[in-house]
């Protein structure tokens, strides 16, 4: 059965890697990212059964439009994918610079917060539906030079598992640490070792059937891609 699959930061790395996925198995995107001009090459290359639009999820106006667009003319969701999220340069806690600081925190925290509340109304009216807050190894665990990072990814964590325990039996809210994959913000970090890694094509292989398999079950579940 087809599903109506909502991802942010779809404009690339694992976003992308998840809609491309999604999309060859039958499944109804609805993605957003703040990159115009590659929501635009979505919409051409995939056409308006999906529905691809420039949002920044630090924006909470912009948020609940696109998901009131999302509803009106894709249905009801049936999962969520809270994927957006950046990173901060490597450096000691007290070096990073004040406005990125600020700009992760609403996008990697607020941003999350603001597509919850948009998605969750519906879900809960229709008691149905899985929302994945993406997490990270570093939601977990700790290391140097990535302090405001594993701040954003450990919130994600809190979040979510407090969610998971407000949201009715129907609705699922789950914490996902995907794994180490090679994307640009991991470069951020490794440098050329992260090339070590899966790609975002290689990993979504197993991630999208690992998504899809996700229920009400496994709410307040704190998950790791295999």
């Amino acid at each position: 059965m087809s599903k109506h699959i909502v991802v942010t930061g779809c404009s690339q790395g694992l976003g992308l890697a998840l809609i491309k996925g999604f999309i060859e198995q039958g499944h109804t995107i609805s993605g957003c990212s703040r990159n115009s001009q590659r929501m635009n090459e979505l919409t051409s290359d995939y056409g308006d059964s999906h529905f691809f639009e420039k949002v920044d999820v630090s924006k909470p106006a912009q948020v609940y439009a696109w998901a009131n667009g999302c509803l009106e003319r894709q249905g009801p969701v049936d999962l969520v994918i809270n994927n957006a999220a950046i990173i901060n340069p490597n450096a000691n806690m007290w070096e990073v610079d004040d406005q990125q600081w600020s700009n992760l925190v609403d996008i990697n925290i607020k941003g999350i917060f603001y597509v919850c509340k948009a998605f969750l109304p519906s879900m809960i009216e229709q008691n149905h539906g899985v929302l994945v807050n993406i997490s990270s190894g570093w939601g977990r665990s700790t290391a140097a030079e990535v302090a405001t990072y594993c701040c954003s990814k450990w919130a994600v964590e809190g979040l979510t598992r407090s969610l998971a325990q407000e949201v009715p039996l129907g609705v699922a809210a789950i914490p996902l640490n995907p794994g180490i994959i090679h994307t640009t913000l991991l470069e951020s970090c490794f440098g050329g070792s992260a090339s070590h890694f899966p790609s975002p094509e290689q990993w979504a292989r197993d991630a999208v059937p690992f998504l899809l398999s996700l229920s009400a079950a496994d709410n307040g579940q704190p998950l790791t891609v295999s």
